[in-house]
């Protein structure tokens, strides 16, 4: 409410929306004021409080995280929720909402290896799998050098189950080494830049991270940015191009673009 992306009227308006988000309780209808949260749409919430175009697209993309905007003409209940996390969390910690791990998301399996070892677990790098055990449809455990480890569920990357997902996109990254902070930040040492789909004329938003040293993830006045998105188009690099204007100048720049992949079905009887 103290930045400038919104006059004095929109701030009012969108304070008592977040006035209502934050006394909302699913459990408690006192204080659901006239909104069925199974039944209301999002677009029809966004509309008793009067919020513009603008206010929408920040609300629903950069506080309850939706890429596109199917959410608006589904049920609310979800979306209000989100956007308490998002409140909540901010509130928390302070300047922003997001953890981030130092010494980079690497040490997000670190960290689960660390635990899974307290509960007897067993944590194997750089094995070969020979096979996916299955037994009566359901998987059993996983194959590698002649040993079976076994399981009662299996989380896995889409290559080793070609033939349980389909292709349904491609997605863009691009990874920029940075000498400077993002223009407009106030020199912060991290930030998240989400550019909603409505302002670039496209169907999906387009994501920007940028972390640094404070990370322990760059060298001292080096930041590191990774621009992505869905891809559209033939030409992806001009997709994302409205994100690299924002980093320039830019030092060097890695870019890459992967299928995205989708279950064939949920993995209820397969646990896979």
């Amino acid at each position: 409410l103290v930045l400038g992306l919104m006059g004095l009227f929109e701030k009012r308006r969108f304070r008592k929306f977040l006035v209502y988000v934050a006394n909302f309780d699913e459990n408690d209808p006192r204080t659901f004021e006239g909104v069925d949260p199974k039944k209301t749409t999002m677009r029809d919430v966004y509309k008793k409080f009067d919020l513009g175009q603008d206010v929408i697209d920040f609300t629903g993309h950069a506080l309850a995280l939706y890429r596109t905007d199917d959410y608006l003409d589904q049920p609310c209940q979800e979306t209000i929720n989100r956007i308490k996390l998002y409140s909540e969390s901010l509130a928390r910690y302070g300047k922003s909402p997001y953890l981030y791990p130092l010494y980079g998301l690497g040490e997000l399996p670190q960290g689960f290896a660390r635990l899974s070892a307290i509960y007897g677990g067993t944590y194997m790098l750089n094995k070969p799998i020979e096979e996916i055990v299955i037994e009566n449809g359901k998987v059993i455990g996983v194959k590698s050098e002649g040993e079976v480890a076994r399981c009662k569920q299996l989380i896995c990357d889409p290559s080793y189950v070609s033939d349980r997902v389909t292709k349904v996109g491609q997605v863009i990254r691009v990874i920029c080494i940075l000498s400077h902070p993002i223009k407009n930040t106030n020199d912060a040492n991290s930030c998240q830049i989400i550019i909603p789909q409505n302002q670039v004329n496209r169907k999906s938003d387009i994501y920007v991270c940028m972390i640094s040293s404070a990370h322990n993830v760059a060298a001292q006045g080096k930041y590191i940015a990774i621009a992505s998105t869905t891809v559209e188009t033939a030409e992806p690099e001009k997709e994302i191009k409205p994100a690299l204007d924002l980093l320039e100048p830019i030092e060097q720049k890695f870019v890459s673009i992967s299928d995205l992949f989708a279950p064939t079905d949920l993995g209820t009887e397969s646990q896979v």
